[in-house]
Formats: structure tokens, sequence, C-alpha cells
């Protein structure tokens, strides 16, 4: 499969979007949505989410920038919007809860969210490396740009 070929073509018969593109948004997608879900959750659970935090010795006011963290940072990467900076924003972030709060090697659920937590980090440095793609605000405006000068 090409998934570089066009899904369909512009009016000149240029490539409107190619099956890579889409697949390069559909990722950013799909790896934010748990973030996305995540900090929106904490909303309908924040003296829980508070109270869990002040178990492992954090304290429940560093709450609001947690979910900031998280929905924000999935909004940005969503739309394409600063997204090598706020991708390694939240792979620091993914590395920093792992260690945090699954660090209990014991218990295999948390060796598995640590472990899910390292992976999702280096989805994040995918992104880091290789910029949200043509589907995305950063590569609009590097085309702005580009043409202003």
């Amino acid at each position: 499969m090409n998934v570089s070929a066009p899904l369909a073509t512009s009016e000149r018969g240029t490539a409107a979007i190619s099956a890579k593109d889409f697949t390069e948004l559909l990722g950013r997608v799909l790896l934010s949505t748990l973030f996305l879900l995540s900090g929106l959750g904490k909303f309908g659970a924040y003296s829980g989410t508070a109270a869990y935090m002040a178990s492992v010795g954090l304290p429940g006011s560093l709450l609001p920038l947690v979910i900031a963290t998280e929905v924000l940072g999935a909004l940005a990467i969503i739309a394409g919007w600063q997204t090598r900076a706020t991708a390694l924003l939240l792979a620091g972030f993914s590395l920093l809860t792992a260690a945090i709060f699954h660090h209990n090697f014991n218990d295999q659920i948390q060796m598995i969210m640590f472990l899910k937590n390292v992976s999702i980090a280096g989805g994040w440095l995918l992104l880091v490396a290789h910029g949200a793609g043509p589907l995305s605000l950063d590569q609009r405006f590097s085309a702005q740009r580009k043409l202003q000068s």
C-alpha cells in the first residue's frame, strides 16, 4: 500500500490529502484522546484526584496545572500547533507520571501502567522528531511565513 498516494485530488489535479497525511492526523488524534479525556475527567473527580495526588506526596494544588497540561496539550497536538514543543512537554509529563504513580513493579497492573506511560512517551518523541505533518497549524503557519518572506 502506498501511503503517500493521494486520497483525493484538487481541481488542479494536485494531491489534496494523502493517506500518509491523514494517518499522521489520525495518529495525533488517537494519541491525544487519552490525555484529553483524562484531563476532562479530572473535573468530575476533582477531590478524589487531589486526594490520590496527596497520597503519593504531591500537593493537590498542582491539579489545575495537571488538568491544563492534559487538556491544552491534547488540543494543541490535535490541532498540530506548536507540536514539537508540546509533544516534548507531554513526553516528560508521561515519564514523570509513570515514575511517581506507577513505580510498584510488584503489582502487575502498576508495571503495565508504567510501561504504557513509557510507550506513550515514545509516541510523543516521534512527534518531536517528525513534527505534526501537513494537516496541522504548524504547517499552515510555516507556509504563511514562507509566502511573507
